[in-house]
Parts: structure tokens; sequence; C-alpha cells
């Protein structure tokens, strides 16, 4: 999905070449097969290829798997999430000053 939303639209040929360690060139195309039969591309013909385009922006894509995420590991609760993502020995001192920057800026929203 990253090659497709970077490039707007690619084929195949420009989807596998963009790849690092891509896998064959069949198991993308069933991949993106995949893809559009759960609603993530949709394509169009031109001449004998098939050109394939994201159905959703990124951010919008983004927001959806993160509420899937909520839902499925956390109940629902932000709060667990973010409990989760501030363990100490991944979050530098700066990363905090940025999320308290965020957290101050909602709220006064």
């Amino acid at each position: 999905m990253d090659v497709i939303w970077r490039a707007g639209r690619a084929t195949v040929m420009e989807i596998h070449g963009s790849l690092p360690d891509a896998p064959s060139y069949s198991a993308v195309r069933a991949l993106l097969a995949v893809l559009v039969n759960k609603g993530h591309l949709r394509h169009e013909r031109d001449g004998k290829r098939y050109v394939y385009e994201p159905v959703a922006s990124q951010e919008k894509a983004g927001k959806s798997a993160l509420r899937r995420l909520l839902s499925t590991f956390f109940n629902n609760s932000p709060a667990s999430l973010v409990a989760t993502l501030l363990d100490p020995k991944d979050v530098d001192s700066d990363e905090l000053a940025r999320i308290r920057k965020l957290i101050d800026q909602k709220k006064k929203k």
C-alpha cells in the first residue's frame, strides 16, 4: 500500500520494482487481487495491464486501522494504548515533549 500511496497509481510492474526484497511478480499480483477484493484498492484496465489506486487516503486508512487496533487489543481505551506506547525504553525525552505538546493543543480545542 505504501508504494501505491506514494505513487498515487501504479501497475503491478511498478509496484514490484519498488519493493525491496520483492516476492515474485505473481505473488505481488495475488496480493493486489486480495487488496482489491477487500476494498482497499481499485483498478482499471489500461491496454493489457491494470493500474491500481487506493480507495482511501493513507491518513483515513491509518485512522481506521487504529480504531480496529483499539477495539481488538485495548478494549477501546486510548489511555491503555498510550500507556503501552510510552514504554520508557521506546520513547525518548524529545518524543515525550512532542506528545505533551499535542495533548496540550487538544486540551485548548
